[in-house]
């Protein structure tokens, strides 16, 4: 309402990650137009925003997701080029706190550990917050994930589905557009854990049970 969002506006929410905003936008009487997400960050393409912007449109919503920035540079060159307001979802705090530094660290062990997985990737000159530490389990779609998850599981890692569908693809905000950076994630991404009370024990045991399952489980999801 602030960023002066009216009924029938349109807004670009990215299509992962931002079920929320969308819901939001939605609450206004205005309507969601989704865009694709960089594939290494999880943010809004900028390029895709760009496509998808309408004559009716009035802001862009990008959502920071796992404590990576979306790419404001971008976002705010082209907010100004097409004279749209931008609103921010999920800001990664300014303020270095121990608990970041802490997650920091735990990623940066996991990072040169792990194998039979796609790491999370940090955009050049970008800090990385680590709220969450979100891997890719490559395969053949959401059952390789899926099983991954209850293998781990059944290992004592505790992970989980951060993002469970892209919002274009879940009930209400149905569309026939195809994002396919987005359906991928929603298929492929699982978040270990990096909480900031785990010994480097602990940092082993994730460790350990990843490589020993490889990232190539194919039995079908339940």
């Amino acid at each position: 309402m602030e960023a002066g969002v009216r009924p029938g506006d349109d807004v670009v929410v990215p299509a992962f990650g931002g079920a929320r905003v969308a819901e939001a936008v939605r609450t206004l009487g205005a309507r969601p137009v989704f865009a694709d997400i960089e594939p290494r960050s999880f943010c809004l393409d900028p390029k895709s925003a760009a496509a998808v912007v309408t004559e009716r449109c009035t802001a862009i919503a990008p959502v920071h997701l796992f404590g990576h920035p979306a790419d404001m540079v971008c976002l705010r060159a082209l907010a100004q080029e097409r004279g749209l307001a931008v609103v921010e979802f999920g800001a990664v705090p300014p303020v270095v706190s121990v608990d970041v530094v802490r997650r920091r660290q735990h990623a940066a062990y996991l990072d040169r550990r792990l194998s039979g997985v796609v790491k999370p990737s940090v955009a050049q000159g970008v800090e990385h917050a680590y709220e969450e530490y979100v891997v890719r389990i490559p395969g053949n779609g959401r059952p390789d994930r899926d099983a991954f998850k209850r293998a781990l599981r059944r290992r004592g890692v505790e992970c989980w589905v951060p993002v469970k569908a892209a919002v274009h693809r879940m009930a209400g905000f149905r569309s026939e557009v195809q994002l396919p950076e987005a359906e991928r994630a929603a298929e492929e991404c699982l978040a270990l854990p990096v909480d900031v009370s785990m010994s480097r024990r602990d940092l082993q045991r994730v460790v350990s049970a990843c490589n020993a399952l490889g990232g190539l489980l194919m039995e079908p999801a339940c």
